[in-house]
Order: C-alpha cells, then sequence, then structure tokens
C-alpha cells in the first residue's frame, strides 16, 4: 500500500471528523459538566457507539490480533471474561447516573470523595488513576505507531504515527469537548465495525475460507486452537489477565464516568444493549484477524504486527484496508481523548480544587483545558519506548486500577466502608501494584492481576472495620439513591421528540 494513499486517507478523515467535531459544538461550555459531561444529555444511540470505540481501541485489531497470533484461542476466553465483566454496568450504572444527577458530580473520583467524606480519597483516586492510566494511553499510541509503520514497510516510521496521534487527540479534546469526542466516537465505530467485518471475510475468503483457515492452523499451529497452547498462556497468567479486565467497567474511570453523560436511564440501557452486541461482534472479528494472520505470516518479528501486515497484504483490496486502517487510527485517538479529558477533569476537580478550597468551575475548568497537553506529552513518553505485547501492558494499567473497585463496590453497597479504608486500599494496593512490575511481578508465583484484587479487598475491609464511618455521608448517598431511581420508576415514560434540544444536540 502506497505512503501517499495512506496520507490522502488520514487528511480526508481528518477533514470529515474536524466537520463533525465543529458541528457538535452548541457554544462554549463554561462548566465542568458542559465540557466534561456533556451537560449529562447524551442520547442511547451515540453513548453505545462511543462507549464502544472507547473501550474497544488500538487493544482489539491490533491488541487481542496480536495476543492471538501470539497465544491462539486463549485470547478469546480472555476477551469473553472482559465481556461478562460488562455486566456491572447493569448494577452499578443506574446507581452512578442517579447519584450523578442529583449531587452534580463530575468524575468518579469526586463521587468517591463525597460518599467517605474524604477530600483525600478523592485525591488518592486521581492521583492513581493518572498513574495508571497514562502508561495506558501510551498503548493507544503505540497502536497507531506500529499500524502505520507495518502497512507502508517502515515508509511511515513509528515515531511519526504517535506524534500525530498526539496531534490529533488534542485537537478533538479541544474542539468542544466531551462532546466532540462522542460525536466522532459515533463515526468511527460504524466505520470500524463494517470495514473490519468485510474484510475479515475478505481475508479468510482468501485463505480458502472457514475450513481452509482452520484446517491450515490445524496442520501448522495446533497448539494455538488449544488451552494452554503454545507457551504464552497458562491458568495463572490466564487469571492475572482476565480478573483486571473483568473489573475493567468499573476500575477505569474514563469509561465509569461516561455513567453520569446518559440523559435518562432508557438511554443508559440502549448504550448497554447497543455496546454488547458492538464488542460481541468485534471481538470475534478481531480473533479471526488473529488466526488469519498466524496462518498467512507464522514469521513475523512481532505479534502487534499481524494486523498491519494483514492490512498491507494482497488478501485486502487497498481502499478496504485504508478505511479499516483509519478505523483502528480513530479508535485509539478516541480511548486517547477519553482519558485525557477523565484524568484533566480530575485533577482540575479533584486535586486543584481540594486544594485550593473556593476556586470557581471557571478556573477548574480553565486547569483542566492546561492539562490536556501535558497528559497527551507524558502518554507519548512512555509510547516511544515500545514496551511489549499491547494486550499485556492494557492489562497491567487495569491491574493497578483494581485498587479503586472494593471503595466504589463498597460505596454502593456497604455502610461499614470507611474513608480510611478506602484511602488504604488505592494508596495500599497502588503501591503494591507498582512495586510487582518494579520486582518482576510475580509474588509467591501469582502476578499482580490476581494479587490487586486481593490486597485491595484486604485492606478496605480491614481497615474499615477498624475505623468508624461516616453514618451521615453514607445515609444521604445511598438515600439519594432509592429517591433518584424510585422518582425515575415512577415518572411516565414519554418518548422524547427528535426536536427536542436534547435529541438534537447529541
Amino acid at each position: 500500500m502506497s505512503e501517499s494513499m495512506i496520507w490522502w486517507s488520514i487528511a480526508i478523515y481528518l477533514l470529515i471528523a474536524v466537520g463533525i467535531a465543529f458541528l457538535s459544538r452548541q457554544g462554549p461550555a463554561e462548566s465542568m459538566s458542559g465540557y466534561f459531561l456533556g451537560n449529562r444529555q447524551m442520547n442511547g444511540f451515540v453513548s453505545a457507539l462511543s462507549y464502544s470505540a472507547t473501550t474497544y481501541s488500538a487493544f482489539m485489531m491490533v491488541g487481542l490480533a496480536g495476543l492471538t497470533y501470539a497465544g491462539g484461542v486463549g485470547a478469546l476466553g480472555f476477551e469473553i471474561i472482559y465481556f461478562a465483566g460488562v455486566s456491572l454496568v447493569a448494577i452499578f450504572g443506574p446507581r452512578f447516573w442517579a447519584v450523578g444527577k442529583k449531587f452534580g458530580f463530575v468524575t468518579p473520583s469526586e463521587m468517591l470523595g463525597h460518599r467517605y467524606n474524604s477530600k483525600r480519597v478523592a485525591m488518592a483516586v486521581s492521583i492513581a488513576s493518572c498513574i495508571f492510566l497514562i502508561p495506558y494511553s501510551a498503548v493507544q499510541l503505540a497502536g497507531v505507531g506500529y499500524l502505520l509503520e507495518g502497512m507502508t514497510d517502515g515508509a511511515i516510521n513509528f515515531t511519526t504515527g504517535v506524534v500525530m496521534a498526539t496531534a490529533i487527540a488534542i485537537f478533538f479534546s479541544y474542539i468542544a469537548g466531551i462532546r466532540s469526542v462522542m460525536w466522532t466516537d459515533s463515526l468511527q465505530a460504524l466505520m470500524m465495525i463494517i470495514a473490519s467485518t468485510l474484510v475479515a471475510f475478505l481475508v479468510i475468503q482468501g485463505l480458502g475460507g472457514f475450513s481452509g483457515l482452520f484446517g491450515t492452523l490445524e496442520r501448522d499451529h495446533p497448539a494455538s486452537l488449544t488451552v494452554p497452547g503454545s507457551g504464552l498462556f497458562s491458568l495463572v497468567t490466564f487469571l492475572g489477565l482476565c480478573i483486571p479486565w473483568f473489573f475493567f467497567s468499573l476500575s477505569n474511570p474514563q469509561v465509569s464516568q461516561r455513567l453520569f453523560m446518559p440523559s435518562s436511564l432508557r438511554s443508559m440501557r440502549q448504550m448497554l444493549i447497543g455496546f454488547l452486541v458492538f464488542g460481541f461482534i468485534y471481538t470475534l472479528v478481531s480473533v479471526l484477524w488473529g488466526f488469519s494472520a498466524l496462518a498467512a505470516f507464522p514469521d513475523l518479528a512481532r505479534a502487534d504486527l499481524a494486523t498491519p501486515t494483514l492490512l498491507a497484504s494482497e488478501f485486502v483490496p487497498p481502499v478496504l484496508g485504508v478505511i479499516v486502517m483509519i478505523g483502528i487510527m480513530a479508535a485509539a485517538v478516541s480511548t486517547i481523548d477519553s482519558i485525557m479529558l477523565t484524568l484533566a477533569s480530575m485533577i482540575s476537580r479533584d486535586v486543584y480544587a481540594n486544594a485550593k478550597p473556593g476556586v470557581d468551575e471557571k478556573r477548574q475548568l480553565l486547569m483542566g483545558k492546561i492539562v490536556v497537553p501535558v497528559i497527551a506529552l507524558l502518554a507519548l513518553g512512555f509510547a516511544e519506548l515500545q514496551l511489549d505485547l499491547i494486550a499485556v501492558l492494557s492489562v497491567a494499567a487495569s491491574s493497578g486500577l483494581v485498587a479503586m473497585v472494593p471503595a466504589i463496590i463498597g460505596a454502593f453497597f456497604w455502610k461499614r466502608g470507611t474513608a480510611a479504608g478506602a484511602l488504604a486500599s488505592v494508596v495500599g494496593t497502588s503501591a503494591f501494584v507498582l512495586g510487582m512490575y518494579a520486582t518482576g511481578n510475580s509474588l509467591l508465583g501469582l502476578p499482580s492481576g490476581i494479587w490487586g484484587i486481593v490486597v485491595s479487598t484486604a485492606l478496605f475491609v480491614g481497615v474499615s472495620l477498624a475505623t468508624k464511618p461516616h453514618v451521615a455521608s453514607s445515609e444521604a448517598f445511598l438515600s439519594a439513591i432509592k429517591e433518584e431511581l424510585g422518582r425515575r420508576k415512577r415518572a411516565p415514560q414519554v418518548p422524547a421528540s427528535p426536536s427536542t434540544p436534547e435529541q438534537v444536540s447529541v
């Protein structure tokens, strides 16, 4: 595939995406809620597509395909575990939404700080999220770098791809905040799912159909169709990858923050159903891409080059190949956008505002906008290190973020949970996971992906039982959920007219 064709395709995509982003603007967003949450007025269709594009980033078509190439069918089981974890949204989503409406929360860390009546909890969650999510952003940038480098046979180098993705992400974030990101996400998600599915079938047809593909794998790579397979997966490795991934929808604030955004509970349900349909199809497509690359190109230098190599091969018409490439690149940018905006909102709302009491929303918003490029540049620095498999690095970030899971569960379902317990869980587990990665990521033969949830739960429960809860904040928090959800259930469910501002705006 020619370098000029790729550059022209990127230019056309940017022209369309920028146009959509500018159309999404409704005047300047002058509040934290407007800039970072879209004024809580996102409908179900846009929310579903944006949630999908944000979650299924470079990890899927580059990372999961690469993990399948390296480890075989175990990669499908790993992703299905994540898929099962999305069921947590059905339990926690309405509760996030209810307290967000009631108290005006902008960030998950702000919510936890309010529930436990502790600014230190909010600040600790924000800082821990930065520590683990900036490297995760780097994973997305690396995905774009590998993609462009692989498809052009090095004509566009890794660094060029990374720098370009960083600049695009910063630009989209500034146009209209989360509103522009969600609108462009919708375009990207539709392009991703349609083009990648079509190309998957073309590649499989070129390899002799499903029977030819799996016949080749059975003959030349039989370990790829078995568990534990070719050596990448063992039971311990599999659990270490799956446990943090199961809690992804709660532990990753760029995802849980979106539970504050739907305009109604019905929109949230539509978001969840749409995401599940999208995710199931995309998971199967990504795994088939990995298997196809293994059958066609068994000697790649890096597993993460599986998708770029396929897209640049004779199996894929150049036009379709470049469309899929743009879809993957756009999805990676979408995830970076969401992470940058979430971390910026957490730093400005829960670190800066708590450190300087009385600061108004305009100052908070200004601080958030200043922080966005700083986060992007830090992620760019990490991406240039080109560390390990993309899928493994993604899980490494989630291994640290599980530090927040017990505090989140306790916020809604355990009145006995205390600020001291939440603080010990977040700080202690973050330090523990970082220490494990610094010393080889193994303790008693188990990785941090297994230890993280054990340590965080033990710290949260143990310290909470040894300290006193703030009863008033706990009761007010839980009462607000019952009141808000009860009121919504009693209210008549009248579909919104397409002409209403809420529908037009998203």
